[in-house]
């Protein structure tokens, strides 16, 4: 049934969920979750200005298509910090050098969430050698696979468990599953240390999206329920806010606000709590729980 929408004193109400959401501010999330599919790519170590450029034309494209939050800033440096707030709401390390085995998280996180509320997820990742590999930075995967880039492989939740490593996959797994119909309900999708723009440059990272990201957004499921987050864990040389200034994308076909930028300032903590959210969870672990929510750029 379509959603009733009156506009009361400024604010619109969504009489079938509810809901409120006054102008200038952000909307309250919907009280069970809207996607379906949640997705998030994370590319690496460039400044917003950058990533803007005609250097990446295709996720340039996304972010005029799409919503685009302008004042996003990861919250430090070097990468793993962010990559950790991204999945646990905490910093917890700032040893770009630390290995799962010998750094074992077991703060709440992204899938201790998920399990617990039944969903579904799977981790790809570029170059991993093989399916549930624990180990540190390698090129037996055909590729340069950095260990930190994928903060699913230090959480106890997967560590710990036979059946939950076998979540933790290589990145051709993404394109079986997008051709059997048996997408997680959230993915977490990271490129290796070239095609994530480390190591190589933003069209190298631009062509690798297109080629590999595009699938997931043309997808039939996807385009019904699905949201596509790609962001940067850090910049390139700026401390603004801790990580400096970074692109962080958010694409969702069927709700999203097309060709919608926001000034509001938001960090990694804000696209967790909006992954989990966006699935019916409404518990975020860490900082996610009290961050600003990031529903202003949806219609639903």
């Amino acid at each position: 049934m379509p959603f009733r929408v009156h506009v009361v004193a400024g604010c619109v109400v969504l009489a079938a969920l509810g809901l409120v959401g006054c102008t200038g501010s952000n909307p309250t999330p919907p009280q069970t979750g809207l996607f379906g599919h949640v997705a998030i790519v994370v590319e690496e170590n460039r400044n917003y200005g950058s990533v803007t450029s005609s250097s990446m034309p295709y996720l340039s494209g996304l972010m005029t298509q799409y919503g685009l939050a302008t004042q996003y800033y990861a919250n430090t440096h070097p990468s793993i910090g962010d990559y950790m707030m991204l999945t646990t709401g905490q910093v917890l390390t700032k040893d770009d050098s630390a290995i799962p085995p010998s750094f074992p998280v077991s703060a709440d996180n992204v899938v201790r969430e998920l399990l617990a509320a039944g969903k579904t997820w799977k981790a790809y990742a570029e170059s991993l050698p093989s399916v549930g590999y624990l180990g540190g930075d390698t090129t037996d995967g055909g590729g340069q696979y950095l260990v930190r880039h994928v903060p699913i492989a230090y959480l106890t939740d997967v560590q710990n468990s036979p059946t939950q490593r076998q979540n933790l996959v290589p990145f051709p797994q993404l394109a079986q599953d997008l051709s059997n119909d048996s997408l997680p309900n959230y993915s977490f999708i990271t490129p290796n240390g070239c095609d994530d723009a480390h190591d190589c440059d933003l069209s190298t990272a631009d062509n690798w999206l297109k080629v590999n990201i595009d699938p997931l957004i043309k997808n039939s499921i996807f385009q019904k329920d699905g949201l596509l987050i790609v962001v940067f864990d850090e910049s390139g040389n700026d401390n603004t806010n801790g990580g400096g200034r970074v692109v962080c994308t958010l694409i969702s076909p069927a709700f999203s606000k097309l060709g919608y930028q926001s000034t509001n300032i938001y960090q990694h903590q804000s696209v967790l709590r909006l992954t989990l959210e966006g699935l019916g969870i409404t518990t975020p672990p860490g900082a996610a729980s009290t961050a600003p929510t990031m529903w202003e750029f949806f219609n639903f």
